[in-house]
């Protein structure tokens, strides 16, 4: 048997350990990992030089625009992004033009998408309007279903809790994940509205609307309303160490939840953010006892997962003649990963921290099937790694269409240098190598 590709001389973290191994792939997927001396013969070799190999990052949380937001980002900029930045596999928000909202809109993304992507990209459905129509979705494909609740973006009404009861049903009948964004609208408009008559424009009154207790009264609700309709619900991007210790609540009283962090929340505080607007995301970037609250959360194991929050913005956008008309959110593909080997380097991760984090939860959570580890038989998605590797980040050599960053700037210690995805070396030393629409559309089965 000769196979398509072996790589040679490399590490891994098998288990929780550092080994010298080989790695064997055929067919796009992994067929043996072992000593080369057992390795079957293959059409390439590669030496890898001791770099670390990890399995490919997966980042459950990333607005890929496209459609009638391709000016700030689409299919093809986003996942070239995602591939420099390490990351294998993406889901895509649908917070989208038109909102991804019913069978026909998920088939039309899907339809746009597959001749451009350059990684693995699964679609978030909002709710739709008729719930009948969730059963469509699901069966046309949406790896999960997302809830806004700051704003209405979806058909069905946040501030309703008997329409998300009996949606939430619907959904836990198929076993669909469900990710939300817990901010509770009629507490932020309220204080949105307050705010703007006392003619506050600046980036502390933008916080002081997205308070700690926006996060959790949304935060008890979702519980409350998941307990009721047996459904897991997945909290996006938590700020708070209310909001966390809440969680942490529901979780240790046997509930079906789940939460992520992004990069943002734990590497930025309110005390030391200089990009101004550059840095206004939802929810905001918060004072430091909260990032130190969320550090702690993901080393005791209550944070499950990590994604980026990818919310590319024409320039232009983030700088609004007022903060209220500021769009908000952060571009996190490129970066990610960069500080969270950082973090490594400084002692406050490990390696086995971040495969748990970015592989191995967000493949159980989402059930990505054959993804989040490096198992034989699993689809050959690696992410390789130059750990000691120093470098600045420069936002103007992103391959996302924004060009712009909080972290523009920093010292980072830790590069991924080369992307597999399915097999294919799609990236390599920061040069995008393959040809578009070498990543492929996950669907839930």
């Amino acid at each position: 048997m000769t196979i398509d590709l072996l790589l040679i001389n490399m590490k891994a973290c098998i288990g929780k350990e550092l080994v010298d191994c080989c790695l064997a792939v055929d067919d796009g997927k992994i067929v043996k990992i072992g000593k080369e001396a057992n390795m079957p013969k293959a059409d390439k070799t590669l030496d890898l030089r001791k770099l670390l190999v990890l399995p490919g990052l997966i980042d459950t949380h990333v607005h890929l625009r496209d459609e009638g937001k391709a000016y700030k980002e689409d299919f093809h900029s986003g996942t070239a992004a995602a591939a420099a930045g390490g990351i294998t596999t993406v889901l895509d928000m649908p917070n989208n033009e038109p909102v991804t909202m019913s069978h026909e809109a998920l088939r039309n993304r899907i339809k746009v998408a597959e001749k451009e992507i350059m990684v693995n990209v699964g679609f978030y459905s909002e709710f739709p309007t008729e719930t009948q129509e969730i059963d469509r979705i699901v069966e046309e494909g949406a790896a999960a279903f997302k809830l806004f609740m700051g704003e209405q973006i979806g058909g069905l009404n946040v501030d309703d809790d008997d329409a998300l009861l009996n949606a939430f049903k619907i959904l836990s009948k198929s076993k669909t994940p469900l990710a939300v964004h817990a901010e509770d609208r009629v507490m932020l408009k309220k204080a949105e509205n307050q705010l703007k008559q006392a003619c506050r424009n600046d980036v502390e009154a933008f916080n002081e609307a997205h308070s700690e207790e926006v996060e959790v009264k949304a935060i008890n609700r979702l519980i409350k309303i998941a307990k009721q309709s047996n459904t897991k619900v997945h909290f996006c991007h938590i700020s708070t160490k209310k909001g966390l210790e809440k969680i942490i609540e529901a979780k240790t009283s046997g509930k079906q939840i789940t939460c992520e962090v992004t990069p943002h929340h734990l590497f930025l505080s309110a005390g030391d953010v200089k990009a101004g607007t550059l840095a206004l995301t939802a929810p905001p970037i918060r004072e430091k006892k909260h990032a130190e609250a969320l550090w702690k959360g993901v080393k005791n194991g209550w944070i499950d997962s990590l994604g980026s929050d990818h919310a590319p913005h024409a320039l232009e956008e983030k700088k609004g003649k007022t903060v209220w008309e500021v769009k908000v959110g952060i571009p996190g593909l490129e970066t990610t990963l960069p500080l969270l080997l950082t973090a490594v380097n400084r002692g406050q991760l490990s390696i086995a921290d971040i495969m748990r984090l970015m592989a191995e939860k967000p493949a159980e959570i989402f059930k990505l099937k054959g993804k989040g580890g490096l198992k034989e038989g699993n689809s050959a998605d690696l992410t390789v790694v130059d750990l000691h590797r120093r470098y600045r980040i420069d936002s103007a050599k992103f391959h996302s269409k924004a060009k712009y960053s909080p972290f523009d700037g920093w010292e980072v210690q830790g590069k991924p240098v080369k992307t597999f995805v399915n097999g294919q070396l799609v990236m390599d030393e920061g040069q995008i190598v393959a040809d578009k629409g070498i990543g492929a559309v996950i669907r839930r089965a």
